[in-house]
């Protein structure tokens, strides 16, 4: 899914909670590095499943500027597919600094200007594309081609 807002996504979600009696929601910045990083099974990889962007990424280098359908490149150690370069993702938190104690699964600021969008996208330089690359620019109604999402299934 692209181009569409964080406002968007939550309409999206709130309406497939309800049809589904289920709970998704956007990942939070922790969440979303996590599983792009390869979880428990991290190989400590620069890109969500290799140190090579073209292994597992579209970027500007070899993205004939679109997007592409999902999965025609290399997974990550947790199967996931796409989590750097395609399209940026938006996460759940708001743009804030990091903290400086240690914390488990931290939670992003609890308020803001601007959401977190993580991954990279097709019409970026692949060091945008990197696991630990933040994305600020993420006004809620923003809408962009380069601009999407994934849920999170909570158990």
């Amino acid at each position: 899914m692209e181009n569409v807002s964080w406002d968007e996504c939550q309409q999206f979600i709130n309406k497939i909670n309800q049809l589904t009696g289920k709970k998704f929601r956007l990942p939070t910045e922790a969440e979303w590095e996590f599983a792009a990083r390869g979880g428990k099974a991290s190989k400590g990889y620069n890109f969500a499943g290799s140190n090579n962007a073209d292994a597992v990424a579209w970027h500007s280098g070899n993205s004939n500027n679109t997007t592409h359908k999902v999965g025609t490149k290399n997974a990550n150690e947790l199967g996931i597919y796409d989590m750097c370069g395609n399209v940026w993702e938006w996460c759940q938190d708001w743009f804030g600094d990091y903290s400086s104690s240690a914390q488990t699964n931290p939670k992003g600021a609890s308020s803001g200007t601007d959401h977190l969008n993580r991954g990279g996208a097709w019409c970026h330089e692949p060091k945008f594309a990197t696991v630990f690359y933040r994305g600020t620019s993420g006004k809620p109604d923003r809408k962009v081609d380069n601009l999407g999402f994934r849920l999170v299934l909570e158990p």
